[in-house]
């Protein structure tokens, strides 16, 4: 019963949440609500050890994806984002092959190496990707109705609500597989991958597991940013991107579920409330990477473990 009305009570609180927010705010509401998914995508590939500066360029991917099936082939549009997820985990079991011949500092390289090619064929041809301009245009999610409420997907209330629904759906698909026997091997893999190896253990295939998974989710992410926004180019998915990724991971830690998520949500905060009020938010990449070397010295474990201190010290009697 307590759990149950937690989960009302957090329901609600999302129900409402947009409300009383000004127009420009709710939209950042919904950019936060896909780069929850998107970091929690990419703290499954960390569950492996391996870190990749890859991953924007994968959720790019998802984003061309859906709307190239969309707008060419006129699938509809909530097809195309899952069919986009999966093309980006097809993707990514091929650039597997190379990549994990490498491991630690080699795969990062690699695989940010990886993402400035497929960016680079994104430039080169303007037939079908639209060349440096990208494709615009990009066919919206359908309008419908439920009787209540009528969801028209060119405001942003609507489509955080969609994209509520998504995200969550997906988050708890993420949670089940890292609590699943797959899952555990995951943190084997990365902890003791000796032993498990040892164990009988392929950790290669696991490896490449790990990253088709994430980079599904990161695909259906792109999916669901592209058909929001309505146009998308090669420099929405560049390195820059990428490292507001990882300082959300590492700020928020990545050794518990909702680590990175924290981290997206505190820094998103700072980003568009503080930041741009105070007019400061050109210098947002200077500030981030002082927040990452901050957070690496003095705080290692990231947000997570303020978190986990706080509980910690009300538990005790």
């Amino acid at each position: 019963m307590r759990n149950f009305l937690i989960f009302l009570a957090g329901a609600a609180a999302l129900l409402a949440l947009p409300h009383g927010l000004s127009f420009s705010q709710q939209e950042i509401l919904v950019f936060l609500t896909i780069n929850i998914l998107l970091v929690s995508s990419y703290r499954l590939l960390t569950l492996t050890g391996e870190w990749s500066l890859g991953h924007v360029v994968i959720m790019g991917v998802g984003a061309y994806a859906s709307a190239l099936l969309s707008k060419k082939l006129g699938v509809y549009v909530p097809v195309s984002i899952l069919l986009g997820g999966i093309i980006s985990a097809l993707l990514a079991v091929v650039l597997s092959f190379p990549l994990f011949r490498m491991k630690g500092f080699y795969f990062l390289i690699g695989s940010f190496a990886a993402g400035e090619i497929i960016r680079l064929l994104w430039k080169r041809f303007r037939d079908p990707f639209g060349g440096a301009k990208g494709i615009k245009g990009i066919d919206p999610m359908p309008d419908f109705s439920i009787g209540i409420y009528d969801f028209d997907f060119f405001e942003p209330v609507s489509y955080y609500y969609l994209s509520v629904v998504v995200v969550a759906a997906c988050l708890w698909i993420l949670w089940r597989i890292e609590r699943s026997p797959v899952g555990l091997t995951f943190h084997a893999v990365h902890w003791q991958d000796k032993l498990a190896e040892a164990s009988g253990v392929n950790l290669r295939a696991y490896r490449t597991l790990a990253f088709s998974i994430a980079s599904g989710f990161a695909g259906i992410s792109g999916g669901l940013l592209a058909h929001y926004i309505g146009t998308i180019n090669p420099n929405s998915f560049d390195v820059e991107v990428m490292v507001f990724v990882l300082t959300w991971a590492i700020v928020g830690g990545t050794s518990t579920f909702y680590g990175p998520i924290l981290g997206c949500i505190v820094l998103t905060v700072l980003n568009e409330i503080v930041l741009r009020e105070l007019g400061f938010e050109q210098m947002r990449p200077l500030i981030y990477g002082a927040i990452m070397i901050l957070s690496i010295l003095f705080m290692p474990k990231g947000l997570e473990s303020v978190v986990q201190k706080i509980f910690s010290r009300r538990a005790k009697p």
